[in-house]
């Protein structure tokens, strides 16, 4: 079915990319990694998973291109596979990167501790200071990388400037939407060449599998394409059927999380026991505007910061009923964690500090479960620490 017979998010995450093959109403989970030859085929037309060019792949790839308003999408066997080797394809020995300084900490590491070795450098730059970009850029500079929300500070850039900017100085401009969704944001609408996803978190959205992808042009992608056959990170057919299957409710998902996440951030920030609340909805956040401008939610992560000590953050975490302790995010479950003891645990402290990660600062990823609830719960354990 046509993804251009329809254009809202809702009937696109059910039907785009369904072929609906010998009637199936479901997407067939085509296990075989090999096809049987016409015998005019040329090298390229040859179905074969590692060149994700099966049925299953392609139905999920089409799915994954008309929600983020691109041509072609790639998927990929993890997130971090999809980053690496979009970055990969377009950066050798001897070319320099301009990457957002507050990065997911697997992309950071990766930028600073293995491009290095293949003769990649890089410098970092503050999405809010055009004036330090244009001082960093190179002769050699073939790209800029960004995030649309920061994990977990949740900051939002001026991702209109990057675009300019990579126009003006013909850079190629990445960004990973993995935060915001393609239900509240569509970066290539905006002018960005390339938008990446860790489709394990929100396009699934269901914490039961690692997938990752790509989506752009066809010029853009079909270099990508070429450098995942020859690393082979492409995504078995199950998993493509798990992601199809999740993406059918994609949108109905963030529309609840995006209400659950208002309304609990909210209420966390009018308790007297919370110190912070860091939510890009909420008139406080620094780039409350700019959210507003750019996006069509506010997405489903917010963090806090209580008052007191650490002791009574970790009072509260062990208190609480429906938000579960797990280092992921973008599932129907309300997941909860600590920065500081997960993702950043590896960061030393001065740098933690630096990026506004506190010892006490707490992520929630908000799931699908009564907004009520959640209040409910957060509240009783809240009020526990002043001994009501």
């Amino acid at each position: 079915m046509s993804s251009s017979s329809f254009h809202s998010f809702e009937t696109q995450a059910v039907h785009a990319g369904m072929d609906y093959i010998q009637g199936s109403v479901c997407l067939p989970i085509f296990q075989s990694s090999i096809y049987k030859l016409k015998g005019d085929e040329d090298s390229s037309e040859i179905q074969y998973i590692r060149s994700n060019n099966t049925p299953t792949q392609l139905s999920v790839s089409r799915k994954i291109a008309a929600l983020e308003r691109g041509e072609v999408a790639l998927v990929t066997s993890s997130g971090m596979a999809a980053i690496s080797n979009a970055l990969l394809t377009f950066l050798c020995n001897g070319s320099h990167l301009l990457a957002q300084s507050n990065l997911y900490v697997g992309t950071q590491n990766l930028i600073i501790k293995k491009f290095p070795e293949l003769g990649i450098e890089s410098d970092s730059i503050v999405l809010d200071s055009p004036e330090d970009w244009h001082q960093k850029i190179r002769k050699e500079t073939k790209v800029i990388y960004v995030e649309t929300v920061t994990n977990p500070t949740l900051e939002i850039g001026d991702l209109k400037s990057v675009v300019s900017f990579a126009k003006e100085h013909n850079l190629i401009s990445i960004i990973d939407n993995t935060f915001a969704t393609p239900i509240n944001f569509n970066p290539l609408s905006l002018g960005f060449d390339l938008v990446i996803h860790s489709a394990s978190k929100y396009l699934n959205g269901h914490l039961d599998l690692v997938a990752g992808c790509v989506v752009g042009t066809q010029k853009m992608i079909g270099p990508i394409l070429e450098r995942l056959n020859y690393t082979g990170s492409c995504l078995d057919p199950h998993a493509c059927f798990l992601l199809s299957r999740g993406m059918e409710t994609l949108a109905l998902r963030v529309h609840q999380q995006n209400q659950n996440a208002m309304r609990v951030a909210t209420f966390l920030e009018a308790h007297a026991q919370v110190e912070r609340v860091i939510y890009p909805g909420l008139i406080s956040h620094p780039q409350h505007s700019r959210a507003k401008a750019l996006f069509r939610g506010y997405g489903g992560i917010l963090c806090l910061e209580l008052a007191g000590d650490i002791q009574q953050t970790k009072r509260f975490l062990d208190s609480l009923q429906i938000p579960l302790m797990a280092p992921s995010l973008g599932g129907v479950r309300t997941l909860i964690t600590q920065p500081a003891a997960t993702s950043h645990s590896k960061t030393i402290s001065s740098k933690r500090k630096e990026l506004g990660i506190s010892d006490k600062l707490i992520r929630i990823s908000i799931g699908i479960e009564s907004p009520e609830d959640l209040i409910t719960d957060l509240s009783e354990s809240l009020d526990k620490l002043s001994g009501k």
